[in-house]
């Protein structure tokens, strides 16, 4: 596509000229959503009602969870070697409702990363400015939940992080672009 490079080597953001910026807005390659972004998205946007999950406050409407990602439905306390019986898994995109702005999984089946560094007072700062926290910590921040968490951890406001060089069952991502 023709498209320039949104990191360099070391996982800095790269601008339209291939410099380092710390401004998601100047990066037109294709990259991780920031953590604000991820959750104005994941929210529905422009077009929000306000819902506990990504399209509903219904979370088997939207989300796979331990309970709904196998076989039948779970009921009782969590239980790795149950959920395994019951074949309890990750799960094709797009069975479930979308959200407001027809984005599918927003909640449940993976964490999503994102590009943030893990900031423990990240709603201290304000959403609604994309605050990119630059400031490299140890590990990224993960958003949405899987399917092998409970409820609470596939809420909108739900929110994890790993280190950058884990690789899971539970871990995928979401590629966003910046419109020049």
């Amino acid at each position: 596509e023709k498209i320039p490079k949104a990191y360099d080597d070391k996982g800095n953001f790269l601008d339209k000229d291939g410099s380092i910026t710390t401004d998601p807005s100047k990066v037109l390659g294709y990259r991780l959503p920031t953590e604000a972004e991820w959750e104005y998205a994941a929210r529905g946007g422009n077009k929000s009602k306000g819902y506990k999950y990504a399209g509903s406050d219904t979370i088997d409407d939207v989300a796979w969870y331990w309970q709904n990602s196998g076989d039948k439905y779970l009921t009782g306390d969590r239980d790795w070697d149950t959920m395994m019986k019951n074949n309890c898994k990750t799960q094709e995109v797009g069975k479930k409702a979308p959200n407001e702005l027809g984005i599918y999984d927003m909640s449940g089946n993976v964490w999503e990363w994102c590009s943030d560094w893990y900031d423990s007072g990240y709603y201290a700062k304000s959403r609604t400015t994309n605050p990119y926290n630059s400031t490299a910590g140890s590990n990224r921040v993960d958003r949405g939940g899987s399917w092998n968490h409970n409820a609470t951890g596939t809420r909108v406001a739900g929110r994890s992080h790993d280190s950058p060089t884990n690789t899971s069952y539970y871990l995928g991502f979401r590629i966003a672009r910046t419109v020049p």
